[in-house]
């Protein structure tokens, strides 16, 4: 007789960043019967030989997997899949990917009677980087969302208002929706076992190999930012700890928004220069624009200066993530600027020994 204290959880974006720590952690629960997991790429070894994980190799719009999935009856479903970086000669396949990949995961999720909660990956984004907004500003979850020029920020604007339409037309039905906005996810997994293109890696010198890279590094040996530049980052621990219990205890509302960002001091850019033992060198956001335009064009999107990103190292998103401390009692382990410069956490153990912090709670 099947256990209905156990659960079957579809997760798109499986390995992903947060996906494989998803799947690393709970597959270990007594209450997770089956962890179906989505995604285009290969997992990586530590995640790809989990007894209690399905691996489906699809991309959300493709139309291979909605009936390999129905047939396991899943009652919860994360949807974390996402093409951030820019397809620089294929936006309509990025927006086929993300946009009609997710409205295609909505319509799933919303006609399988097994469906009791639904988890959405939005972004910080969402709200725009724009010339006023301004560091000690703080977004709270029921701020109205921004147009972008950014392509990810747009897409992402355009499926959350689809997902909130849904729901205004009574289509969810009886599922519990979460629809969660994280700041940058950093830690020390994301740092030293995902070696990628990002903010941390570009100014830490940790790209290598490429022409584009070393052009990049020849550009940031000093650290380039704007009098209004700063960054909100969440552990990775307190990210996977969130998802936990919005997915195993549910959250106390049918509907429910959070803005996934803890309380105090964020990054501003001595913080960025201290940790990585760099001058810092202000400069006005007209030169970010241009620099971000001629990397796009000259390295043909492999650095991924798409347009109107500039904004976003421009001009500040300071986002209010207390509500999940009122709402689901959860207390942030890490704040930003302990998140982005210690290696403490449950994946400390990827870091090489020499380079390791003590992180200590304060």
């Amino acid at each position: 007789m099947e256990n209905k204290n156990t659960h079957t959880i579809f997760l798109t974006g499986a390995a992903g960043y947060v996906g494989a720590m998803l799947i690393d952690q709970w597959s270990e629960r007594d209450d997770v019967a089956e962890i179906i997991a989505l995604d285009m790429e290969e997992p990586a070894e530590f995640i790809a030989n989990k007894e209690k994980v399905t691996w489906v190799h699809a991309n959300t719009s493709d139309h291979s997997w909605q009936e390999k999935v129905r047939a396991k009856n899943p009652d919860i479903v994360i949807h974390a899949a996402w093409q951030i970086r820019n397809l620089h000669f294929n936006p309509k396949k990025q927006w086929l990917w993300n946009v009609t990949g997710s409205k295609d995961i909505f319509d799933f999720v919303f006609s399988l009677p097994s469906v009791d909660r639904l988890i959405y990956f939005s972004t910080a984004s969402i709200f725009g980087a724009f010339p006023d907004n301004e560091i000690d500003e703080l977004f709270d979850a029921e701020a109205p969302l921004k147009d972008e020029v950014y392509l990810y920020a747009k897409e992402k604007k355009v499926v959350e208002e689809d997902l909130c339409a849904r729901i205004g037309r009574g289509e969810t039905g009886d599922v519990q929706v979460s629809i969660i906005r994280p700041a940058a996810i950093t830690g020390p997994r994301g740092r030293f076992s995902r070696i990628r293109f990002g903010l941390q890696s570009a100014l830490s010198g940790k790209l290598k190999g490429e022409f584009a890279y070393t052009l990049v590094n020849a550009l940031t040996s000093v650290v380039p930012a704007t009098k209004k530049w700063c960054r909100q980052f969440i552990h990775e621990d307190d990210i996977a700890d969130i998802l936990t219990i919005l997915v195993f205890s549910g959250a106390p509302n049918k509907i429910n928004l959070y803005n996934l960002a803890p309380p105090g001091n964020v990054v501003l850019p001595e913080d960025m220069g201290r940790a990585i033992g760099k001058k810092v060198v202000i400069f006005p956001p007209s030169v970010v624009r241009v620099v971000f335009f001629v990397m796009r064009h000259l390295t043909f999107g492999k650095v991924p200066t798409a347009a109107g990103v500039w904004r976003f190292y421009s001009y500040p998103i300071v986002m209010d993530g207390i509500k999940v401390t009122n709402e689901l009692g959860y207390r942030y382990k890490y704040d930003s600027v302990t998140a982005f410069s210690k290696t403490g956490g449950r994946y400390e153990y990827v870091v090489p020994e020499e380079l390791r912090t003590i992180y200590e709670e304060q």
